[in-house]
Formats: structure tokens, C-alpha cells, sequence
């Protein structure tokens, strides 16, 4: 529980949605890091195994069903401009059934698929955390073969 008057960092969580070997992101218009392509995600509720929340911030963002979640990377954020300060466990499915949609045009406006050799600009630092992550085990699954 934060102390008042003590920042602490937030603890978020991520979910990397992937069909076709394209990953789907979303522009943001909130900070942090308003105008960037983001992964969906968000804030880990009290109680709330980080898994099942990627889960459900990925479902309520894109209107997708999501199956499996597999450990992608850890993103830590410390954007001293706006004061934000996150710890974010960021996870991967290619188990989604469904077509994304705007569910929150407040937050999420517009959304694309998009292969990770031609990315949008500019990418927020946690989705750029999660590309080089994906690229790192796309790596190692080609290797393996």
C-alpha cells in the first residue's frame, strides 16, 4: 500500500497480440508517452494475478478474446519529463480470436497490424521494449530449427 506523499513506482502489465507475424498496436492520446504506438495494456489492479490483468486490459482495449499468455520481457519506464515511474511485466499471445476494434477512442483512437520490420512512429518505449523482446525470441525459435 503507497505511503501518502511518497511516490513509488506503478506497476503495469503488457500483452504483445501477434496474428501472421504482425503485432497489433494502438496510438495513444494519454500519458504516458501521448502520441505513441503502444502495445495494449495497463495497470495491475490489487489482488489481481499480472497475467489475468494483461488478459483483461488486452480484451477491454481491442474487443478480442484472448487464449494462452506466455512471459515475453520485463519493462521498467522512467519518463522524468512527464514524472512517471513504471515497472511493466509484458506478455505475448498468438492465441486471439476475433477482429480488434476502437473499444476506447478516448484513450486508443486508431490501431494496425503490423509486421515488426515496419513499424509506426514513434513506438512508446514499452512497446519498443516488447518488439526487441519479440525479435530476440523470433531469433532463437530460427535458431532452434
Amino acid at each position: 500500500m503507497p505511503i501518502p506523499g511518497i511516490d513509488v513506482p506503478g506497476l503495469g502489465c503488457g500483452l504483445a497480440l501477434l496474428r501472421e507475424g504482425r503485432l497489433l498496436l494502438y496510438r495513444r492520446l494519454r500519458a504516458p508517452e501521448a502520441g505513441t504506438w503502444n502495445i495494449v495494456g495497463g495497470k495491475i489492479d490489487h489482488m489481481e494475478r499480472a497475467i489475468d490483468s494483461a488478459r483483461r486490459e488486452a480484451e477491454e482495449e481491442t474487443g478480442l478474446s484472448i487464449g494462452a499468455v506466455d512471459l515475453l520481457c520485463i519493462s521498467e519506464q522512467i519518463i522524468a519529463e512527464e514524472r512517471q515511474h513504471w515497472l511493466s511485466l509484458i506478455y505475448v499471445s498468438e492465441d486471439l480470436s476475433g477482429e480488434p476494434r476502437v473499444m476506447e477512442p478516448e484513450k486508443l483512437p486508431e490501431f494496425g497490424w503490423f509486421p515488426l520490420d515496419a513499424l509506426p512512429t514513434p513506438l512508446s518505449r514499452f512497446a519498443a521494449d516488447a518488439v526487441k523482446a519479440l525479435k530476440t525470441r523470433h531469433l532463437a525459435r530460427s535458431a532452434a530449427s
